[in-house]
């Protein structure tokens, strides 16, 4: 498993340089997903189980960008897929020049799929084209629902949400149908799914959505 350090590169072109990536990737047939959420939502836990389900059907990749260990991309090369840790040198988001040289150094050409799980917070990622074909967050029952109102900019810019950690709602005061509500109000056209990586529950409909994303994505 290899470490990178990553320097902000962004520029006026930053939207330039993600079309550029996106282009790229579509024509090696690779579904780039930028995984976006707060700090112990269980961005990990969920990426580890959707690798042991669907590490038979998809050759996964998946890009740690932290400010800084490599805990989390050691668990998932542990699993089984190729992973590389990027240390993003303090910055809060990930661009799409430093997401192009942690792919490069990802050597990801022979992947279906990457994930980039992004820098954990709910402001700064949102505000960088990465590159990604398809914008992913995260938001857990125990966050709460009120963070659509908080902090809108992320769900307007998700093209999906999932809501994690569903096995704790009878220990939190988290309103499903008023999370839903919001978001759509937000950003109708998002796809929401609620799960539990730990039960397994909602995890099938999820992953059949990834397969149908990634065979769209390479027609």
């Amino acid at each position: 498993m290899r470490v990178i350090e990553l320097n902000q590169s962004v520029t006026a072109s930053n939207d330039k340089d993600a079309d550029n990536l996106r282009k790229e990737m579509h024509e090696a047939h690779i579904l780039l997903l930028n995984l976006m959420s707060s700090p112990g939502s269980g961005k990990t836990t969920l990426l580890s189980r959707i690798i042991t389900d669907m590490k038979n059907d998809l050759r996964i990749g998946v890009m740690e960008a932290d400010i800084a260990s490599d805990v989390d991309a050691l668990k998932i090369e542990a699993l089984g897929a190729k992973a590389l840790q990027a240390h993003t040198d303090g910055m809060c988001h990930m661009d799409a020049g430093m997401t192009r040289r942690a792919y490069e150094a990802l050597e990801g050409k022979d992947l279906d799929i990457i994930f980039l799980e992004n820098v954990g917070n709910l402001i700064c990622p949102a505000e960088f084209d990465t590159g990604a074909s398809l914008n992913m967050m995260i938001l857990s029952v125990p966050e709460g629902d009120d963070k659509p109102l908080k902090y809108p900019l992320m769900f307007e810019k998700s093209d999906v949400l999932v809501v994690t950690k569903m096995d704790t709602l009878d220990y939190f005061d988290f309103d499903l149908e008023k999370v839903i509500a919001r978001v759509k109000k937000l950003n109708p056209s998002i796809k929401i799914f609620p799960i539990s990586a730990k039960t397994g529950q909602g995890m099938q409909a999820l992953e059949d959505y990834l397969q149908v994303s990634f065979k769209q994505w390479t027609l």
